[in-house]
């Protein structure tokens, strides 16, 4: 073995620890980043069970996003320099002392910005993007239904919508706490699931042109019924279940689309495009403050098998963060 770093490792069913393993090396149009900050996703759970293996060539090492230092760079890269403070989606790697990022990944830290604040960003946004604004052509005056709508990606779907300008953005949320935090942030109806029926309440506001959905089962059939004539559903998991029994019919009547998607096994100029889109249309809102990180807990990297077991129970809102950085 060459040059070591330490890591957060995973050993069969044993807690989350930090370990020795192999520095990554920068391959031709990547830089290595010195991490300060990485961001807990729901894949890094299903990553640990060996559910969702990283993609061929991308590191065993968790973590799909992280902030910090550029410290070397590859051949072929131009867009970077050493010393750059940055944020970037990876594709595994993330829970590390140091992570090699191809070039088109990454976001210039804005002046101001915490790691921390910049570690919550990339992932969420880029996720977004890709499945609400490029997938499905979100329009300026549509009606959007999310779900999770505060989870990392829900959060940042909020405000993403309410800058695109939305005309109604309603989300799903677990708790009173929860739906308060929502319309705080910008949704119109914030519909308590432990309650309340969001297929009747989302049918009677007019349904929706675009639902964001990561929890699968019954939610399929429910979706396709709040959509409008012409909506748009895409899944981005299926925390309760993937094999489901739906009536298609409702699908054809109403001319909808139905779709799931996955970020991390995209090509690297895919990635590329999105991540120039975010730059594009909604950096210079987080330049700006108007669009901004929100954070549950940050962690120190020994403490990983703490934010796991955080993340799995399901009551944040927000980001969970590993860090290096004070908070």
């Amino acid at each position: 073995m060459g040059e070591t770093m330490w890591a957060v490792v995973v050993e069969d069913d044993k807690p989350l620890k930090l370990g020795q393993v192999e520095k990554p090396a920068c391959g031709p149009g990547e830089v290595l980043v010195e991490v300060v900050t990485a961001g807990l996703n729901r894949a890094d759970l299903v990553h640990r069970r060996g559910m969702y293996p990283p993609p061929p060539g991308a590191s065993e090492i968790m973590g799909l996003e992280c902030a910090g230092t550029i410290v070397a760079i590859g051949s072929d890269v131009t867009q970077w320099a050493i010393g750059d403070r940055v944020c970037g989606l990876l594709a595994g790697g993330g829970y590390a002392e140091f992570a090699a990022v191809d070039q088109g990944s990454l976001f210039k830290i804005p002046d101001g910005m915490s790691f921390n604040e910049a570690g919550a960003l990339p992932e969420v946004m880029m996720t977004v993007w890709a499945n609400i604004f490029d997938r499905y052509q979100f329009k300026s005056g549509e009606d959007a239904l999310i779900h999770g709508g505060t989870s990392g990606i829900g959060t940042m779907a909020i405000q993403m919508l309410k800058h695109a300008g939305a005309n109604q953005i309603m989300i799903t949320a677990g708790s009173a706490e929860k739906c308060d935090f929502a319309t705080g942030l910008g949704a119109t109806h914030a519909i308590n699931y432990r309650d309340q029926d969001f297929e009747t309440l989302v049918k009677d506001a007019g349904g929706a042109d675009v639902i964001l959905d990561m929890v699968g089962g019954d939610y399929v059939q429910k979706n396709i019924s709040a959509a409008k004539i012409g909506g748009r559903i895409v899944n981005i998991a299926y925390m309760q279940g993937s094999n489901v029994e739906v009536n298609l019919m409702p699908l054809m009547l109403k001319r909808l689309i139905l779709t799931g998607t996955t970020l991390r096994a995209r090509l690297v100029l895919e990635k590329q495009r999105i991540r120039d889109a975010v730059l594009a249309d909604f950096w210079p809102a987080v330049i700006a403050g108007a669009i901004k990180p929100v954070i549950d807990t940050v962690y120190a990297f020994e403490d990983a098998e703490s934010a796991h077991a955080h993340m799995a129970k399901g009551g944040h809102i927000g980001k969970i963060l590993l860090s290096r950085e004070q908070h």
